[in-house]
Parts: C-alpha cells; structure tokens; sequence
C-alpha cells in the first residue's frame, strides 16, 4: 500500500498535537515530546517536527509511504522540493535512531 507522506515544521509540537488530532481525528502513532510526532492513516502519513526559534513553519518535505519499498530513498523534485521514499518500518527506525524513547501508540 503507499500512502502519501507530508512532513511540517512546526511551532509548537504539543500545540500541533492538538491541532492535527483533531483535523484527521486520529491520534499520533509515534510521539517524541516537543520534539515530534507522527501520524498514519488509511490515506496519509503526516508528520511534525519542531523548528528552532525564529524559523518560519512550513514544508518539510513531502513522500511516500511504500510497504514495498526496502531502501530509504530521497530525491529532489524539479522545483528543489526533497521528496523521500520509505516504508513503515523504515520510517520508524529512523525516527528510533534520532530519539530512542518515543512513545509508540496506535
């Protein structure tokens, strides 16, 4: 299954956390405290991350999320927007390389 991936950096991720659980009426599948979170859907796999003071929100970079994929990839689109190629489980071994206790729901 792919599932397009959109990835944003924001303010505040508690505030974001809020926010976006209740736009997708999802709760996150990964959390990292003021730092990041992560959710998948049926359709969407989004995911937060928090910018240092005084950088503008915005587009991270966007993907896929391909449960046949068994590379993390990353290319750059046309207009220098970073598009990343992964599955779940690849997806989630990174996000445990960068921080080791995240918390893992749903």
């Amino acid at each position: 299954m792919r599932k397009f991936h959109i990835a944003l950096g924001v303010k505040s991720v508690t505030d974001s956390i809020a926010d976006y659980t209740q736009r997708l009426s999802a709760r996150p599948h990964v959390i990292v405290p003021e730092k990041y979170a992560l959710w998948r859907t049926q359709t969407l796999n989004i995911s937060i991350r928090q910018i240092p003071s005084g950088e503008a929100p915005g587009l991270r970079h966007l993907g896929w999320e391909d449960s046949t994929v068994n590379r993390f990839t990353e290319t750059l689109d046309c207009n220098d927007i970073l598009w990343e190629e992964f599955s779940a489980d690849l997806q989630l071994q990174e996000i445990l390389a960068l921080w080791p206790d995240a918390e893992q729901g749903e």
